[in-house]
């Protein structure tokens, strides 16, 4: 996975990773925010996102189920299945929704998620 990074990106440490489960996802509190962080094994990918399901307004999405739409890497929120692209936040059940995402790096078994 290539992402495009500023210059202003601050990586926070958020866990190791074998906290979050292959094909899964996990939350951390990142500078008071809830970060949904997923470890697509299958494509051999990580991504993060708010954990906000912008929906129904519900802390849900790292405990959604990962997939692919096509080519794209999806979460789909575990109450409602509104389905949301990992890579740009795009909803992509036809909904006028989006949720924020951020880069993710592996490093020596740890897991970090860049901040702007």
């Amino acid at each position: 996975m290539t992402t495009q990074v500023s210059e202003k990106i601050k990586w926070i440490l958020a866990c190791k990773v074998e906290d979050v489960p292959d094909n899964g996802g996990s939350c951390a509190l990142i500078e008071g925010e809830q970060i949904a962080i997923y470890n697509f094994a299958r494509r051999g990918e990580w991504f993060a996102t708010q954990n906000l399901c912008p929906h129904k307004k519900q802390m849900a999405l790292s405990r959604g189920m990962i997939g692919s739409d096509g080519d794209v890497p999806k979460v789909a929120c575990p109450f409602h299945k509104k389905t949301f692209s990992l890579v740009s936040g795009n909803c992509l059940s036809g909904d006028d929704y989006e949720i924020k995402t951020y880069p993710v790096k592996i490093e020596n078994g740890l897991v970090y998620i860049g901040i702007d």
